[in-house]
């Protein structure tokens, strides 16, 4: 059995109960990208104490000691522990639905076992500063995590928008002289406030910008067709419109 042994932070993406006591669990890592490991026993409650399945709720950034093998689609791990504990994500019933949007389009987005680093810390970071953001930082999130996510995916959107080229063509993620025949795309004021989501560097500055619900329902189901069709088999996005609901 060629197994070792690997320390490694990793983002829980999916988690589905196996059998009586266990589960299987999606995990991005740091190390080896997307990997799924069988977690036996977690679900039971002993003398000691409840079991541990709460550590591994989508979005928790856990420690993890993990057996791996790349002959195995289902790894073990050895030991797990949080990495950082949340504040808000678990509790606040928006922020909750802001994390699960968010861990949606990382579920739907990374598929293969590849790691990448500056990928990782975009992710840890973002959920780490959406658990400390208030008001309209947290409303203005999901926005700004889909255009920025796509980044690192390879498909950003160019920031090149003029008064020549006013409409975002969301097929080609181009700014464009006018609508193009397949009415796939965003016009003014819809384009210029992507224009400003994709000059934010930093998640504070989203409190710059006030935009109303009906704003962000909008943009984020423009969002959802830009990755539609930049992503096979990409599909709808089932945490969308409860998300839709909640961003006042």
């Amino acid at each position: 059995m060629n197994q070792r042994l690997h320390h490694t932070k990793g983002i829980v993406i999916r988690v589905v109960k196996y059998g009586e006591t266990s589960l299987i669990v999606t995990i991005y890592t740091e190390l080896f990208g997307v990997q799924s490991y069988l977690v036996n026993g977690v679900r039971t409650s002993s003398k000691k104490g409840p079991g541990k399945a709460n550590l591994f709720q989508p979005a928790a950034i856990l420690d993890l000691v993990a057996y791996h093998s790349d002959l195995k689609n289902l790894q073990r791990l050895r030991e797990f522990r949080w990495s950082v504990v949340y504040q808000h994500i678990f509790f606040d019933v928006v922020k909750n639905a802001v994390a699960l949007f968010m861990v949606e389009l990382l579920q739907k987005c990374l598929k293969q076992p590849e790691p990448n680093e500056d990928l990782f810390n975009f992710i840890e970071d973002a959920f780490m500063h959406l658990d400390a953001s208030t008001g309209r930082v947290v409303a203005n999130y999901p926005l700004f995590f889909a255009l920025h996510l796509a980044g690192f995916l390879g498909f950003r959107i160019q920031n090149d928008q003029t008064e020549r080229t006013p409409v975002l063509d969301l097929r080609e993620g181009l700014f464009v002289p006018e609508e193009p025949l397949h009415h796939e795309s965003l016009d003014q004021p819809y384009s210029g406030i992507t224009t400003q989501l994709l000059r934010v560097r930093i998640p504070e500055e989203l409190e710059e910008l006030a935009l109303n619900q009906d704003t962000r329902r909008t943009l984020l189901q423009a969002y959802q067709a830009f990755y539609i069709f930049h992503v096979p088999d990409f599909g709808i996005m089932k945490t969308l419109p409860v998300l839709q609901t909640m961003l006042a």
